[in-house]
């Protein structure tokens, strides 16, 4: 299955929806850190529901803000979440993104990088489209030291890219992104029972738990335009 079968089917059964509830705990710690100034052209890189956009609107008076995912059901139902005409939304491929060269001020991505099917042409496409200065900020739960997320390649019908923390930062430096900053954000929202509870449905021990929303989290990595 590709990339736009597997997440049309998500969004037709309205799991963006669901995708925005549990990224959103650390995406708008990693959000919060876009140097984002008025005016500013953001894009959105794997939009899903585009709660991104609409929240870089709402809080930092981003200008344009483009949402682009591959699944055109994702898109669709993007645009149907806002009627703000400064937010626009489109489907295109992660290695050839339809901007022109040094149009962009800064790129977010959220749990979405990693299904890119050439992730090195993707940082090198990013790095194109951004102006001088500009960001690239990329959020994944899904990297090599996160233990607990190997597992969901097992459920996921579509190829994926496990870094590690070095080998971004290595993917960044290559594609010509000056590395500024790698950081893991706790997920600090998610429950955690005592340990009295444990085994859980999905958690053999607490530690686990802890270990994996309060330690690893989502691995932040910041790349700027020289």
């Amino acid at each position: 299955m590709s990339v736009r079968e597997e997440f049309d089917e998500w969004a037709a059964s309205g799991r963006d929806r669901g995708m925005e509830e549990r990224h959103w705990h650390t995406a708008k710690h990693a959000l919060a850190r876009m140097p984002v100034e008025p005016g500013d052209v953001v894009l959105d890189l794997g939009c899903g529901s585009g709660y991104a956009g609409r929240a870089l609107r709402d809080t930092q008076d981003a200008g344009r803000v483009y949402g682009l995912d591959g699944s055109p059901e994702m898109a669709r139902n993007a645009a149907g979440y806002t009627n703000d005409p400064q937010a626009g939304f489109l489907v295109g491929d992660f290695d050839a993104l339809p901007f022109a060269d040094d149009s962009i001020d800064h790129v977010f991505s959220m749990e979405a990088f990693y299904y890119a099917s050439d992730p090195h042409r993707t940082l090198e496409e990013i790095a194109r489209i951004l102006r001088p200065g500009g960001t690239f900020h990329c959020a994944v739960n899904y990297y090599e030291e996160n233990v607990h997320s190997h597992e969901w390649k097992e459920f996921i019908s579509i190829e994926m890219t496990r870094w590690d923390r070095q080998q971004y930062r290595a993917a960044f430096r290559d594609a010509g992104l000056h590395v500024a900053e790698q950081d893991s954000i706790p997920d600090r929202e998610i429950s955690i029972p005592a340990e009295s509870e444990f085994p859980t449905d999905d958690w053999e021990t607490r530690e686990a738990m802890v270990e994996r929303y309060r330690e690893f989290g989502t691995l932040l990595t910041v790349g700027v335009a020289p």
